[in-house]
């Protein structure tokens, strides 16, 4: 037994000895990165292989928001469980109901089928703490490797299927602007939204529908026809190669209800609204950024475009701007190689001087409607009166309408008009009485307009001679006044010269 043990400790000693020698010659004659490999290929034959892929999920697709990101923030929700260590919850004041989102670091377990999987939220915060870059976010989604296929063929187009069910039945439409990169989880669904956090939002709550809208009938028809038929026509847009958008140039003076119209069209198509101010970019390259970072199913407004110094007609002389953002970088957007980079969005542009714009951003395929946003007429008055005094007929309605046909007011004038009592006679003798003002001052500028006739020509030379000859009569009789007092003084001082001095004793 000891002889038994002392040749195992002798056969251990050997062992080790001659390791220790291979590993030194090892150092010495191997390269360094070529043994680092050899052990690494060592460990991994003695590594047992996992069995889970996990697949990563970025917030960001390059320059635009991936759809897959979006579909997981909204689809989650559902499937918070009891058995969650932290989730975030919030609620806005025009939200009925406490919702629930998932907070970073934390699991969500969901099933499909036979698959079970794990979600988690991971956010990474930007080392740039001095200017606002905004922090990385991305979902990891682990699984069982032998059901790969089922996930990316069956598992994600159901996600996205359901996250857009989910989003039509209650979304709200949101108002994107660049003012503040922070988003409104008004909706629930997230952080904000379409924007990487470029874009700020908040829920549009304007309650202007097509309904409500004063507007001529007919105008309204075309518009929702018009809007009905863009949305349905995907595979043609494709068909025919070319981008799946749709312009609109709202044109007319202030207070003509052009932003009321936007909003209609936004309630109506449940689309976003990005509120974009030309003036507060710098360069073509900024205006691309800005606009790629833009979800589809969306409205892009460009309000007062005409204020916009660039975008004038380039025929005319204008004063430059500090501005780098130029019309071709504009049109190279609407039309051009970067149109294609979004589906299903409306782009509207509001002027209050058509004239003052380029024709090159008129031409359809830019701008394919152009929308007249005139005057108060006698349908777009009923529409209002209705609206805030839930009348359609009234004794002052004939007068009315026979002084809205010849002035100039705005909806937004008559609306003012309408607001100030709920008593209908009041108001629409209010109405009334604005109208008759805007008579009188149309009348007034239309007499200092008036050209002149031949025959008031001859008129007001016979009047100026009458007024001329007046004068140079009045002129020689004040001539002939001042002549005749002279001669009196004169007269009166000689008669006191030669009249004697009695004294005080009445003598010479």
């Amino acid at each position: 037994m000891q002889n038994t043990a002392s040749t195992l400790f002798s056969a251990y000693a050997s062992l080790a000895a001659s390791m220790m020698l291979v590993r030194t010659m090892a150092n010495d004659i191997i390269p360094k990165s070529l043994l680092t490999y050899i052990q690494s290929a060592i460990s991994y034959l003695f590594t047992p292989l996992s069995t889970q892929l996990t697949i990563i999920v970025d917030e960001q697709c390059g320059m635009t928001r991936n759809q897959v990101y979006e579909a997981a923030e909204i689809y989650l929700r559902t499937k918070i469980g009891p058995n969650a260590d932290k989730v975030r919850a919030h609620k806005t004041p025009k939200q009925k109901n406490i919702n629930v989102s998932i907070e970073k670091d934390e699991e969500i377990t969901d099933v499909y089928g036979v698959v079970q999987m794990k979600w988690r939220l991971v956010s990474v915060e930007p080392q740039d703490r001095h200017g606002y870059t905004p922090e990385k976010r991305f979902f990891e989604l682990s699984f069982n490797k032998k059901f790969k296929e089922s996930i990316l063929n069956e598992y994600l187009p159901f996600l996205l299927t359901k996250a857009k069910e989910i989003q039509d039945s209650d979304r709200a439409v949101k108002l994107y602007t660049r003012d503040c990169p922070c988003g409104s989880d008004d909706d629930g669904y997230g952080y904000g939204g379409g924007g990487g956090g470029v874009w700020g939002s908040i829920n549009l709550d304007h309650p202007a529908t097509f309904d409500t809208l004063a507007m001529e009938p007919e105008m309204k028809k075309m518009i929702i026809e018009d809007l009905d038929r863009f949305v349905k026509r995907r595979d043609f847009y494709k068909k025919v190669g070319k981008a799946w958008k749709r312009g609109y140039l709202l044109y007319g003076p202030p207070g003509t209800g052009k932003s009321s119209l936007i909003a209609a069209m936004a309630n109506y198509l449940k689309f976003d609204i990005y509120d974009l101010e030309l003036t507060s970019l710098y360069s073509n390259s900024e205006l691309r950024r800005i606009l790629i970072s833009t979800s589809n199913r969306s409205i892009i407004v460009i309000e007062d475009i005409d204020c916009s110094v660039e975008m004038h007609d380039r025929n005319l002389v204008h004063q430059p701007s500090d501005t780098k953002i130029t019309l071709s970088g504009l049109l190279n957007f609407i039309d051009g190689l970067w149109s294609n980079c979004g589906d299903e969005r409306i782009i509207v542009f509001t002027t209050n001087h058509k004239e003052k714009l380029d024709p090159a951003l008129l031409r359809p395929g830019r701008m394919d409607m152009h929308i007249h946003m005139s005057y108060c007429t006698n349908q777009s008055f009923k529409i209002l009166a209705f609206n805030y005094l839930g009348v359609s007929d009234h004794r002052l309605f004939g007068e009315i309408e026979g002084l809205i046909k010849n002035v100039e007011v705005t909806p937004a004038e008559v609306a003012e008009e309408l607001m100030r009592s709920e008593d209908a006679e009041v108001v629409l003798e209010g109405v009334l009485n604005l109208l008759k003002r805007k008579a009188d001052e149309a009348n007034e500028i239309k007499e200092e307009k008036r050209p002149s006739t031949p025959k008031d020509d001859e008129k007001e030379e016979f009047e100026d001679e009458k007024v001329d000859g007046g004068e140079i009569q009045e002129a020689k009789r004040l001539r002939t006044e001042v002549l005749v007092h002279t001669l009196r003084n004169q007269r009166r001082g000689r008669m006191r010269i030669g009249r004697p001095n009695r004294g005080r004793g009445g003598r010479w």
